[in-house]
């Protein structure tokens, strides 16, 4: 059973706004409920691989090797400001009806591809789940998959309630043009700025 300090200390983490967090309230706010539910489900999802990265051990090859390190944070700088770029792009273009089948997927996997491209993911699993781990409390493997079950699971409820508050704000978003607008390109700005910051994150 997770310590109550590993609990309060992921649901600090969680609710700080990071890209995921800030993809599912754009999400939310520009295409409305059902798009942000498969914002935060892709999002989620995107920790898996961070995590078994982290069993594996490729977390400690990422942090060791600058070469590793540089190629999958600049693939994930890459693909932030291509987000950006989209966004910034298809101003005024989003108000129509909330997103169909299609578009969901393509939602979902955006948020996949935010983690995953995220070399800093994998490093923080390494670092902060063997703090958690109980000597007394056996495999060490499965104590860090149950913290990394319960870590997700708390990810997902929380961005399910980031994606739901800022959809119902999405009616007020879509009879103004010139808040939708707005909110286009402050969130363009804010994916630009996010992967300007990784590409100067060091190890």
């Amino acid at each position: 059973m997770p310590s109550a300090d590993f609990l309060l200390t992921a649901l600090i983490v969680v609710l700080i706004p990071g890209t995921g967090v800030l993809y599912t309230l754009s999400v939310g706010l520009l295409l409305g409920q059902r798009a942000s539910l498969a914002a935060a489900l892709g999002c989620t999802a995107g920790i898996v691989p961070a995590l078994g990265a982290s069993l594996l051990g490729l977390a400690l090859v990422l942090h060791m090797s600058a070469l590793a390190f540089q190629v999958v944070k600049f693939a994930g700088v890459t693909y932030l400001l291509y987000l950006a770029w989209s966004m910034w792009r298809s101003q005024g273009t989003l108000t129509g009806p909330q997103a169909e089948q299609g578009s969901l997927w393509r939602v979902a996997t955006r948020g996949f591809l935010i983690n995953i491209l995220n070399p800093k993911l994998s490093i923080f699993f390494l670092a902060f789940l063997p703090q958690f781990i109980e000597p007394a409390g056996g495999s060490a493997i499965g104590q860090m998959l149950l913290l990394g079950a319960v870590f997700m699971a708390m990810t997902l409820v929380v961005f399910l309630l980031y994606g739901l508050l800022a959809g119902s704000l999405r009616q007020r978003v879509v009879e103004s043009p010139r808040i939708m607008g707005w909110l286009q390109r402050s969130f363009a700005v804010v994916f630009a700025a996010l992967g300007a910051r990784l590409a100067l994150a060091e190890r």
